[in-house]
């Protein structure tokens, strides 16, 4: 069974659910043959695997941090119907099922604006203008991924809807970030360049246990393995790079790591036998 909270020292996490959506398996897994990762992720006719919208709720106590929006209520029909995006009932009424009201989030952390990581930032209000879901929180966004973001390479345009963050700024809900750099106690963004040039992902500490959210550095459980990496990242060899980092502070300080698209595991960590790192779920 899928663990969906965990406590780390004095805080509590709770992993979401936006829903789940359809992505070509080979481009998950880049230079992967398909024979290998498919012993994994069972692909479709049309070569696609099941994944998950993944968030991460972390109360401190004081403080609510959502962490990512997925893809959010008002994607396009045809984006819709092209990623087989399932939602029900969303991440609002996933967090309502906690019992939280969108007006609880103190801060929403983006990892990168890729319409599946911050679809849910925004919503549609009743004369059709795109306002902030959470209207009562700050959305914390890298700013040198917030100035690609605006003017994104003719390869990444698709990615970027701008209706997800340009409105953060319009409200006056938007703290940009440059690198590294503490939230709220216990609460850090960390600059993980790969997927992104500025990619950040989420360290929680509570009474020396940790919590590190991997963001789209690790997107399921079997890009585990050093060789399997998206072929949407930009700096695969930085992703690589960043991996081996994360893993061995990881394994050293027996940190809990999240994971924003696997289907089956919030949560998980890892361990390293015969040179390769493994995953080990959450037991």
């Amino acid at each position: 069974m899928t663990i969906e909270r965990i406590a780390l020292g004095q805080f509590e996490i709770h992993g979401l659910r936006d829903g789940f959506f359809h992505l070509d398996g080979g481009a998950m897994f880049g230079v992967v043959p398909k024979p290998l990762w498919e012993k994994i992720f069972p692909s479709d006719s049309q070569n696609r695997i099941k994944l998950a919208l993944n968030s991460f709720l972390i109360d401190t106590g004081r403080s609510r941090v959502l962490v990512e929006t997925g893809v959010g209520s008002d994607l396009e029909e045809k984006i819709f119907k092209y990623y087989s995006v399932e939602r029900e009932p969303g991440l609002v009424g996933a967090l309502q099922q906690l019992g939280f009201r969108a007006e609880d989030i103190d801060f929403v952390i983006n990892t990168h604006l890729h319409f599946d990581h911050c679809g849910g930032n925004t919503c549609k209000d009743a004369k059709g203008n795109y306002v902030p879901v959470f209207p009562q929180a700050k959305y914390i966004i890298q700013k040198g991924e917030w100035e690609y973001a605006l003017a994104p390479s003719e390869r990444d345009k698709p990615s970027y809807l701008k209706q997800n963050f340009v409105p953060l700024e319009e409200h006056g809900q938007l703290r940009l970030v440059d690198g590294d750099e503490k939230i709220i106690d216990g609460v850090e963004v960390i600059l993980v360049p790969g997927h992104t040039s500025r990619h950040q992902c989420v360290k929680v500490r509570s009474k020396g246990e940790v919590f590190f959210f991997l963001g789209d550095l690790v997107p399921t459980s079997g890009h585990v393995g050093l060789p399997y990496i998206m072929s949407y990242d930009l700096f695969p060899q930085e992703t690589l790079e960043n991996k081996k980092k994360v893993f061995d502070q990881a394994i050293e300080g027996d940190w809990i790591l999240g994971f924003t698209h696997d289907p089956d595991h919030f949560f998980g960590k890892v361990k390293k036998e015969e040179k390769k790192y493994k995953f080990v779920p959450l037991q």
